[in-house]
């Protein structure tokens, strides 16, 4: 009897062991969700493909950052609303000349160009400061940005005010849309001194130069 029961247990070992050389008993570790994205979903017929696509590199674009996020840097064409406390005839909107400069009363012209409203507020108080007021307090928000530009291939190119957020896309919209023409996949962006082609959805800031690009087929 316990010759026949040796033999029975040897007998389901050799059949545990042999499944567990089967293919499907092979446990394969889970891949991520970043791979199911980049390779599609697991196959499980074919353990080899899916080792390979895991250990695949994973490119991604930088994010594009948008101007706003950034310390606004003031210039011509901004309409700035400038508070000194207790002082009436101080307070008032000023709009940056062509000059990059404000003009208000006692103190003349102030730079304002590449300052920030805090930059330029600290600067105002100084002015004053020197002859005019002894502790003066004084506040800078910008009340109506300078407007951004948008030209080629849009129903209405032109100049158009700038308000906060605003993307290609957008800029694009105010201009009338596309033209028939229109290159629509991405444009040119010119902010400041630099000049990159963007998609669509990138943001832009006050004063940026939009150019919307012709297709050839």
């Amino acid at each position: 009897m316990r010759g026949v029961r040796a033999q029975i247990a040897s007998l389901m070992a050799a059949l545990a062991l042999a499944g567990c050389m089967t293919g499907n008993q092979v446990a394969m570790a889970p891949r991520s969700d970043l791979d199911a994205m980049a390779y599609g979903q697991p196959d499980n017929d074919t353990p080899s493909r899916n080792a390979y696509a895991a250990a695949m590199p994973v490119a991604y674009a930088a994010p594009v950052s948008a101007h706003h996020d950034a310390p606004y840097h003031l210039d011509a064409g901004d309409k700035l609303r400038v508070v000194v406390f207790g002082q009436e005839g101080l307070t008032n909107t000023y709009a940056i000349d062509a000059g990059g400069a404000i003009t208000m009363p006692l103190i003349g012209a102030v730079p304002a160009r590449g300052r920030t409203p805090a930059g330029l507020a600290s600067e105002i108080a100084a002015k004053l400061r020197n002859g005019y007021i002894r502790e003066p307090s004084v506040a800078v928000e910008v009340e109506a940005y300078r407007p951004f530009f948008i030209l080629g291939e849009v129903a209405a190119p032109g100049q158009y005010p700038y308000v906060p957020n605003m993307s290609v896309e957008s800029a694009v919209a105010i201009a009338g849309g596309f033209s028939p023409r229109a290159r629509r996949d991405s444009v040119t962006l010119t902010h400041n001194a630099d000049r990159v082609v963007v998609p669509l959805g990138t943001p832009i800031g006050p004063g940026d130069t939009v150019l919307v690009g012709e297709r050839w087929f």
